[in-house]
């Protein structure tokens, strides 16, 4: 299934490669937001599945937008940050987290996820690499 995806990612090398993969592989690419302000303005244009970073251009503004795109406009927030303390036990309705670094494939696996998981049910495991947030709250 083809989604919408933005990347919130201040480094741009690692920002396009994860575009690239996923380009590659069908999906639709929002854009790419190192800070904030862009987040939100890309926020608009209604991504599907959203990932990431926790520390960013305008500093560790990565939970606080992950929190509003789940929450404000209902996208599906997966973080990627070497920092996933930071995450505790997660975030308002955001899913869980990619640790960096990741493979282009562990990417795709968390996609997939999200996909059965949306076309099925919740009870579907989470492929290894993708750490969800364990509490009671909407899915998405």
């Amino acid at each position: 299934m083809t989604q919408r995806i933005l990347i919130v990612e201040d480094e741009i090398l690692v920002a396009m490669d994860l575009e690239d993969t996923l380009r590659d592989v069908g999906h639709d690419m929002v854009g790419i937001a190192p800070d904030t302000r862009t987040a939100m303005r890309l926020a608009e244009q209604c991504p599907d599945v959203a990932f990431v970073d926790i520390n960013l251009r305008d500093g560790r503004t990565g939970m606080e937008i992950g929190r509003r795109l789940a929450v404000e406009f209902g996208v599906r927030v997966i973080f990627t940050s070497a920092n996933t303390d930071l995450l505790g036990r997660g975030i308002d309705g955001t899913i869980g987290y990619l640790p960096k670094p990741y493979s282009a494939r562990q990417v795709l696996d968390a996609l997939e996820y999200l996909d059965a998981r949306s076309a099925a049910n919740d009870d579907i495991p989470p492929p290894p690499c993708l750490n969800l947030f364990h509490r009671a709250g909407p899915s998405h």
